[in-house]
């Protein structure tokens, strides 16, 4: 069989198991890129090779010092300060509420911030006599569009970079996502201060499966217990973080970005800011396997021509020569759709092979698709399965189904038109 063909078998087997998640996501993408070994698709040295690549070995380590700054408090420490300061009054606390979650969303897990500012937030709420779901939902929304601004502040970010990489081609810096996320992080803060929150329900607030949000938090690297942190350490966290950044900006020659992550983690363990096996439990293998699973079938539809056939496929059915602001946008809006029922990380790492080829075959930058892609793929915001905060704040803030397609559908529509104004700007076609 026609080594294209197998690798297309492979892909739409992958694909069922993303959206049906009958077994978990990061087998299923290990077990794809194996596939592709057995079957004679890709060489031996091929299969894992994902795993060596320096975007993994970045992730990883930012994973580590996200973890540090939970672990210390730091990041908890943060949202609470802003929070309590804002005062009661409910528009003021929901622009300090998605300001300090878009911020630390940015370098951390999102679903940690949730995690650990949720339950301040309620208490704020209820003390204030202001209903918990009118700030709970713009909490899980500045979550979701806070990732965008960086490079590991979300998933598919890393997976549409590590396409590139598999592909041979230009890849995004670090901050690179910035030119998008930061404008769109405005936008969307904007409109829900002052049309969004309209509608927002006003509702009694629900239980709070502690569990979970316990789970989300120990997830992110978040202590469990109550003993008061170590603000050395909290401070030491910080600066870790910022000198990280700080290096990763400069874009020193003898230390790369993984490099710099790595060292910062390290950082983290010697000085007592995590202790060894807490930095191993704060990564999150899950995105690490996923990743490096699907950069090996990235690979196979590059080199086997499969991802050529499928991006003939779509372009044939939108005529000869075909608007690439047209074709970008419909890109966005099936990567966006996809995410809102399945992982936006598994969206993201189907789309993005496909995104590549669909570009070349128009003759267009493949780097404005693949960052529609993945933004598209972050702007979870109409179902409560989309993504983790929206669904950590769906009992507390006692929503239903319809709540988040009423707020999250325009948020989406605002995203995309954003999304094709701003990026072709940033990275022509």
């Amino acid at each position: 069989m026609d080594p294209a063909v197998i690798t297309l078998c492979v892909l739409a087997v992958a694909a069922f198991l993303f959206v049906t998640e009958l077994i978990p996501l990061a087998v299923t993408a290990m077990a794809a890129c194996t596939a592709l070994g057995i079957l004679g698709v890709l060489p031996s040295k091929q299969v894992y090779a994902g795993l060596s690549n320096s975007t993994v070995v970045l992730f990883g380590g930012m994973f580590v010092i996200g973890a540090a700054m939970f672990k210390t408090g730091l990041a908890e420490a943060i949202g609470i300060a802003v929070v309590k300061k804002a005062g009661t009054n409910q528009v003021p606390l929901m622009a300090a509420i998605m300001l300090v979650t878009i911020v630390l969303s940015s370098v951390s897990s999102n679903t940690g911030t949730v995690a650990c500012l949720m339950p301040v937030i309620i208490g704020i709420c209820q003390a204030a006599k202001i209903s918990p779901s009118k700030e709970l939902m713009p909490l899980a929304i500045a979550a979701n569009v806070g990732g965008t601004i960086t490079m590991i502040g979300t998933p598919p970010n890393v997976i549409v970079t590590g396409a590139l990489t598999a592909a041979g081609l230009p890849t995004f810096g670090f901050f690179e996502f910035a030119y998008i996320g930061i404008p769109l992080s405005i936008i969307i803060l904007v409109y829900t201060l002052f049309i969004g929150r309209h509608f927002i329900p006003d509702k009694q607030a629900g239980e709070m499966d502690e569990e979970a949000v316990k789970a989300a938090a120990e997830e992110a690297g978040a202590s469990g217990d109550s003993a008061p942190k170590s603000k050395t350490k909290m401070w030491i966290s910080g600066i870790i973080l910022l000198g990280v950044v700080a290096c990763m900006a400069l874009g020193l020659k003898n230390l790369p970005l993984h490099t710099a992550a790595v060292t910062g983690a390290i950082l983290c363990v010697i000085t007592g800011c995590l202790k060894e096996k807490e930095a191993y439990a704060g990564i999150d293998w899950v995105t690490i396997f996923l990743f490096a699973g699907m950069l090996s079938v990235a690979t196979a539809m590059e080199k086997t021509g499969a991802g050529k056939m499928i991006a003939d496929a779509v372009v044939s059915m939108m005529g000869d020569n075909p608007n690439p602001y047209v074709l970008t946008a419909v890109l966005f809006l099936i990567s966006n759709v996809l995410t809102q029922f399945m992982s936006n990380t598994a969206s993201a790492a189907l789309l993005a092979p496909i995104g590549i080829s669909i570009a070349q075959s128009i003759g267009a930058d493949p780097k404005p698709v693949l960052m529609a892609l993945g933004i598209a793929a972050s702007m979870a915001f109409a179902t409560p399965m989309a993504t983790p905060p929206n669904t950590l704040v769906l009992g507390p803030g006692g929503f239903s189904f319809n709540d988040y397609v009423k707020v999250g559908v325009p948020m989406c529509l605002i995203s995309l038109v954003a999304s094709v104004i701003i990026i072709p700007i940033f990275w022509p076609f």
